[in-house]
């Protein structure tokens, strides 16, 4: 059993890079242990190969500081949320007992992407139950949170995270796929506005930035309203 504090799930190798890339690394800077489950090994990409993706996979790994990142195995362009994904992923959770997990927007155009989201808050329940995979340990997270970026067309983010630190580190984990992003201008969750694939992953990562004031951000939604216990430390001014 490895324990992360931070474990991010995702459909596709690459996937975590694009959308919480700097979350994780921030959270490591912070001291935090962070892991990411990758749910298929993009079999079906245009682009590249899973053998090609795997490799850039473990280099983008290296780049995050994860201390373990796995692959299920499930079918590319094939997710599918049933009892069995269910039990096999709450297994892999289990046995990374993180407190936090990220996963996709629960959005998207990607069948992959929404049926993910929904597939890890309903293994993270699952997970807790302990008659169910008894040979693995329960274990539920403490809250689930969904990545935003580069969805703009449903509801506002419920927090943004800054990873104006990290985001140079945050790129070079993309391009870790060159497969998969060299000199395109279009991929996954990231609609085209003419400029360059890695330029974009900027702008975007930029625009979220000055939603709080920074020069870089990554936005995030979760279902529960967010406490304050002391209003005078709120961040983020007014004017």
């Amino acid at each position: 059993m490895t324990h992360v504090d931070v474990l991010a799930i995702a459909a596709h190798r690459d996937d975590v890079e694009l959308t919480c890339g700097g979350t994780l690394l921030t959270a490591v800077a912070n001291g935090h242990t962070t892991g990411v489950v990758d749910l298929t090994e993009g079999e079906t990409g245009t682009r590249g190969s899973a053998a090609l993706r795997a490799e850039e996979a473990s280099r983008a790994a290296e780049i995050l500081g994860l201390t373990a990142r796995i692959n299920l195995g499930f079918p590319d362009a094939g997710i599918v949320n049933t009892p069995d994904t269910r039990v096999e992923l709450a297994k892999a959770i289990r046995e990374f007992t993180p407190r936090i997990v990220i996963a996709p927007s629960q959005h998207g155009r990607h069948p992959d992407h929404r049926v993910t989201a929904e597939l890890v808050r309903d293994a993270c329940f699952i997970a807790g139950l302990a008659k169910i995979a008894p040979a693995v340990p329960a274990h539920r997270p403490r809250k689930v949170i969904h990545c935003m970026s580069f969805r703009e067309d449903y509801i506002k983010p419920t927090f943004v995270v800054d990873i104006s630190g990290v985001f140079e580190r945050k790129l070079e984990a993309v391009r870790a796929y060159a497969s998969q992003f060299d000199g395109v201008r279009q991929a996954g969750e990231v609609y085209p506005n003419g400029e360059p694939l890695y330029d974009l992953v900027r702008h975007q990562a930029a625009h979220y930035g000055s939603l709080i004031r920074v020069r870089y951000g990554e936005p995030f939604y979760t279902a529960e309203t967010m406490r304050v216990n002391d209003i005078t430390t709120l961040e983020v001014s007014t004017f």
